[in-house]
């Protein structure tokens, strides 16, 4: 009984003619991130961290990134946001856990929208932010590491 409130946002077998407002329909998968999110919460002594948002939504997010080698070996989240941002922050982290910094780099918001097999039109929007921190944990690791080295210019990574 708990989670009736899950089969709202399920596609319906048969359309409801009935409805004349807009629906959003979310993936089994989207359901599942949204309602059990993986990877949540800070890491400790983050090597990157960066905080983004999305103005016209008003979803916001914190990604820490911890790397060793030229490898993400943990990253978390915290999200404030609708089930489409949660959901696709969620599986950003899932993706981008255990990629090279490269690989991390080349991850796209496509990516992340088919990993969970699609989203409603009206929120991809939501999945620019999960790629966005990503990159900007990265630039600030980057940053910091520029830092510790005592220089200013910072370097593409490879």
């Amino acid at each position: 009984m708990k989670d009736e409130w899950k089969d709202m946002y399920k596609k319906p077998q048969e359309p409801d003619l009935k409805h004349t407002g807009p629906l959003l329909f979310y993936t089994e998968l989207v359901i599942d991130h949204f309602t059990n999110p993986r990877n949540v919460g800070e890491i400790e002594n983050p090597d990157g961290e960066v905080v983004v948002g999305d103005p016209s939504c008003g979803d916001q997010m914190k990604v820490s990134i911890k790397i060793c080698g030229n490898r993400i070996v943990d990253i978390k989240f915290k999200s404030y946001g609708c089930p489409g941002a949660i959901a696709t922050s969620s599986m950003m982290t899932e993706l981008a856990k255990g990629k090279t910094i490269k690989e991390a780099l080349e991850l796209t918001d496509d990516d992340v929208v088919i990993a969970l097999g699609g989203i409603p039109e009206r929120k991809k929007h939501c999945s620019l932010m999960g790629v966005t921190g990503l990159r900007g944990a990265i630039e600030d690791c980057f940053r910091k590491g520029a830092r510790k080295r005592g220089k200013t210019d910072e370097k593409s990574v490879s």
